[in-house]
């Protein structure tokens, strides 16, 4: 599979291009970049053949099969749609845009189109994960009571930038990181978020947009799940906690782009150490991008579950301004 890069991305640099190197036959060909300087940087550093600042060029390159997507949030839809025209398949970083009907439209297009559309939910990729899903799914737990993701962290210096100022560009926390939550809420329990209360703040990053967030979500089956996402605590770790009618799990340091952590399994027998795969998350994510393209299964994350975390961040964040307890609104997603 050859790739282009639209966006020269830090993401890009430290993990995706790898991972599509590590696929048999995998290259990036281009990358397209806002900046004429900072793309030819780019390319020179990543061993990129070719450079530029036009889209369409890009993706009117014949040996060009998959754009990955990891700019600004704001230009994802544009960006998105015109690569889907052009017909190569598409993996987008998340959120997958600025509002519910821009992402469902992407989604909808590249069915149209008959191409791949994938979101770039990594952490349901990760042997972590997997393994606390397959512990609920197994019944070690009981009847899921409760779940509880601890995501706050802090934003690296070199990553604030629009993530923290730029409204117009999607930043903030919970289009940032309470997506991801809700990707693994839904991953780890197999159902969508009924309703949302919430709280926001500016707690020493945010200037203009919220950087802490807290929200308490109803699921169909009767489970509470409790929601917390920052980008302003560096000593507060990070992690997924399952409670159940038989037992708990506590898998600590987990909500990471790296196979680290550790999973403990606590029921009346008593304390379980549980052992995970500690495969490259990004890696096997695009290992199944590129099966999907070959008509085999699907991508880790569709671009309806891009659509569906979207909708609970913008119900959170809405339910923050408003005081006002939200029900999820996924639109027509499948």
């Amino acid at each position: 599979m050859r790739w282009a890069l639209i966006g020269a991305s830090t993401i890009a640099a430290q993990y995706m291009i790898r991972a599509m190197r590590a696929q048999p036959d995998g290259e990036v060909v281009r990358v397209v970049s806002g900046s004429a300087e900072r793309g030819a940087a780019y390319a020179e550093t990543h061993g990129i053949a070719t450079s530029g600042t036009d889209l369409d060029t890009a993706l009117a390159d014949a040996s060009v099969d998959a754009v990955y997507i990891s700019t600004t949030n704001e230009k994802h839809f544009a960006q998105a749609m015109a690569a889907i025209d052009a017909g190569k398949h598409v993996l987008c970083e998340k959120p997958l845009a600025m509002t519910l009907a821009d992402a469902a439209a992407m989604v909808r297009a590249a069915e149209t189109a008959g191409v791949v559309f994938a979101t770039n939910h990594h952490l349901r990729c990760s042997g972590s994960h997997r393994a606390v899903r397959d512990l609920i799914a197994q019944g070690r737990v009981g009847r899921v009571l409760s779940l509880r993701v601890h995501h706050a962290v802090y934003l690296p210096e070199n990553l604030q930038g629009w993530r923290i100022k730029a409204a117009e560009a999607g930043g903030g926390v919970t289009p940032d990181i309470t997506v991801h939550d809700a990707d693994v809420t839904r991953f780890l329990l197999g159902e969508d978020p009924e309703t949302v209360v919430g709280q926001i703040g500016e707690t020493g990053l945010g200037q203009g947009v919220e950087d802490s967030a807290m929200s308490v979500w109803s699921m169909p089956s009767g489970a509470m799940v409790m929601s917390h996402e920052s980008f302003t605590h560096p000593f507060a770790g990070s992690g997924v906690e399952v409670h159940g009618t038989e037992g708990s799990i506590f898998a600590r340091g987990v909500m990471t782009q790296n196979p680290v952590g550790e999973i403990e399994l606590v029921t009346a027998e008593g304390r379980e150490a549980v052992p995970f795969d500690d495969h490259d998350l990004y890696v096997e994510g695009v290992r199944l991008f590129a099966e999907a393209v070959a008509g085999r299964g699907q991508p880790a994350a569709t671009g309806w579950d891009g659509v569906k975390s979207l909708a609970v961040a913008l119900a959170v964040r809405e339910a923050a301004l408003s005081g006002v307890r939200q029900t999820v609104d996924y639109g027509d997603a499948k």
